[in-house]
C-alpha cells in the first residue's frame, strides 16, 4: 500500500482469538477473516473500483469495510435509510462502477448496472486472496436534510488519527455505541474497538432501549459511546443499571452539564467524556474532566497535530485528521488556510468555552439572537426535567418566540392540575439565568423527543 501502510484485515487479523463482533443474531470471531470473507470469490473482482457499500446489515457493512480497505480504489458508504432519488447523483460523484449488497439492498437499477458481489450471511473459506495494494479512499455520506447528501472524503490514515494519538482499548475490552458504524460517530468508535485490540457490539435501529442495554449487559460492555440525547434516553430507561461501563463517551450533539452530572451518578466509578468531532474536520478533541464545554487553551496550541482558532464567532479547525475532499457539486470543504469551518458558535465564559449552537439554528426575536441548545442546557438542569427541544414560533410582533418542548424525568409525571405550576417553576428557573429575550414564552410536555438516526434531536422550526 501507499506510504507503507498496513491494511485493515492485516491489523485486525493480527489481534487476539477472542475479540467479535455482535450484533442481535450473530458472533463473528476477527480471526476467522485470516483465512475467510464474507464477500467470498467476488472479493477480487473489486480490486482497483470504486464501491458502493449499500448492504443493508450493519454486521455484514463492518466486516466488508475490513476486506475492502487496499482492495477497492474508492469504498462509498451508504448510511441506512439514504434515499433512492439521490443514488444516482452518489454514484456519478464517486464514480461508483460496483457494489456490495445483501437481501436489504435499495435498488440499484437507478444507477445502472455495477458490477455486484453478494455479501454471505457468514465467513465463507476465502479460495483467492486480493493483493492489497491500494490507499483506499473512505467516502462517508452526511444526513444533509434537504437535496443531495455531502459526500466526504476520507482514508483510513485520516480515520484512525485520533486513535493513535490516545490509549487505545486493552484487549479486554468491549466497546459498544448505540451509533450506526456507517455514519461518522458510529465509524470512529468502530475503529477504536478494532484497532484498540476490542470487541465490539454493534447497534439495531429496530432495537428498543431497554433491548440495546440489555444485550450491552450481556456482553459486559466495559466502554459506551453515544450522543447526548441517546444518553437522556437511556437515563430515563430503568434497565439502563443492567449495564456497568468504566468509559462512557458523548459526541455528536451539545453535551451540557445536566446530562454529563446524570451519567456520573448513574456511573459513580465510569470516566465520563465528551468528543468534539464532525465529518469534515474529523476529531478535535477529548474533554474528560466532567464538565462542559473545553478549556480555552485547547485553543492556543496545536495539540495532537490539531490547530483550533474562532472566526466570525465559529469554531475553526486544521488537522490530519481532517477530510481531504467533498465530491460532487459541493464547496470546498476548507478555506485556502486549510482550516474547516464547523459552523459550531464558541463562546468563552471566565476559564471555559462553551459550544452554543449552530450558525444556522439561531432564532430571532425581535432582532437579538438565541441558540436554541443554550436555552435547552438550562431547562434541562432543572430537577424535574431529563431533555428538552426549543426551537422558534412564529410571532407577529418580534417575528419569533422561543417555545420548549420538555420530557420530564422518570417518576416526576403529574397530574393535570399540577402541569401549569411545574411549567411556571421551569419558566422561573429560566428567568433567573437567561436574559427575558431567552426565556422560552410557552412549554409543553410531551412523552418523549423525536431522535433522528444520526442519534440528534429533530429539529424543525414553527
Amino acid at each position: 500500500m501507499a506510504g507503507g501502510e498496513t491494511a485493515l484485515r492485516e491489523q485486525v487479523t493480527a489481534a487476539p482469538d477472542r475479540r467479535c463482533l455482535w450484533d442481535r443474531e450473530k458472533s463473528i470471531r476477527l480471526t476467522d477473516l485470516r483465512d475467510g470473507s464474507v464477500l467470498g470469490t467476488g472479493l477480487p473482482s473489486l480490486a482497483g473500483r470504486s464501491v458502493l457499500l449499500a448492504v443493508e446489515s450493519q454486521l455484514s457493512a463492518a466486516l466488508a469495510l475490513i476486506e475492502l480497505d487496499g482492495v477497492a480504489r474508492r469504498i462509498v458508504i451508504l448510511p441506512p435509510g439514504v434515499e433512492i432519488a439521490h443514488l444516482a447523483a452518489i454514484a456519478a460523484a464517486t464514480q461508483a462502477d460496483a457494489a456490495v449488497v445483501d437481501d436489504g439492498s435499495p435498488p440499484l437499477a437507478v444507477i445502472g448496472h455495477p458490477a455486484q458481489v453478494r455479501c454471505h450471511s457468514s465467513i465463507v473459506p476465502m479460495t483467492e486472496s486480493a493483493a492489497n495494494r491500494l490507499r483506499t479512499e473512505w467516502v462517508l455520506v452526511t444526513s444533509g436534510t434537504t437535496g443531495v447528501p455531502k459526500m466526504v472524503v476520507h482514508n483510513l490514515a485520516s480515520l484512525a488519527a485520533p486513535l493513535h494519538a490516545q490509549s487505545p482499548a486493552d484487549g479486554a475490552a468491549v466497546w459498544g455505541t448505540f451509533y450506526d458504524i456507517r455514519r461518522y460517530g458510529g465509524m470512529q468508535i468502530y475503529l477504536r474497538a478494532l484497532l484498540g485490540g476490542a470487541s465490539f457490539v454493534l447497534s439495531d435501529s429496530e432495537e428498543s432501549v431497554s433491548d440495546h442495554l440489555a444485550r450491552l449487559a450481556a456482553h459486559d460492555v466495559t466502554h459506551l459511546s453515544g450522543t447526548p440525547s441517546h444518553w437522556r434516553r437511556a437515563l430515563m430507561n430503568p434497565d439502563l443499571g443492567k449495564i456497568s461501563p468504566r468509559y462512557v463517551r458523548l459526541s455528536g450533539e451539545i453535551a451540557d452539564q445536566a446530562v454529563l452530572d446524570g451519567l456520573r451518578t448513574a456511573f459513580p466509578r465510569a470516566v465520563i467524556g465528551h468528543a468534539y468531532a464532525s465529518t469534515e474536520a474529523g476529531v478535535a478533541f477529548d474533554v474528560n474532566d466532567g464538565r462542559a464545554g473545553f478549556p480555552p487553551d485547547f485553543l492556543a496550541a496545536t495539540r495532537d497535530g490539531v490547530e483550533m482558532k474562532i472566526a466570525d464567532g465559529s469554531l475553526r479547525i486544521r488537522s490530519p485528521r481532517t477530510a481531504s475532499a467533498y465530491l460532487g457539486a459541493a464547496p470546498p470543504l476548507a478555506g485556502a488556510d486549510g482550516f474547516v469551518d464547523t459552523g459550531d458558535i464558541v463562546e468563552q465564559d471566565g476559564n471555559r468555552c462553551y459550544f452554543a449552537g449552530r450558525k444556522g439554528g439561531i432564532i430571532n426575536i425581535g432582532g437579538m439572537k438565541v441558540h436554541p441548545e443554550e436555552v435547552e442546557a438550562v431547562i434541562n438542569r432543572h430537577p424535574r426535567v431529563r431533555m428538552s427541544l426549543v426551537r422558534g414560533r412564529q410571532s407577529p410582533i418580534t417575528g419569533s418566540v422561543v417555545v420548549a418542548e420538555v420530557v420530564l424525568s422518570p417518576g416526576q409525571e403529574l397530574e393535570r392540575g399540577r402541569q401549569i405550576e411545574v411549567k411556571n417553576d421551569i419558566l422561573k428557573f429560566c428567568s433567573n439565568i437567561l436574559p427575558r429575550h431567552k426565556v422560552p414564552a410557552a412549554i409543553s410536555f410531551v412523552p418523549k423527543l423525536e431522535v433522528a438516526a444520526t442519534g440528534k434531536l429533530v429539529r424543525r422550526q414553527g
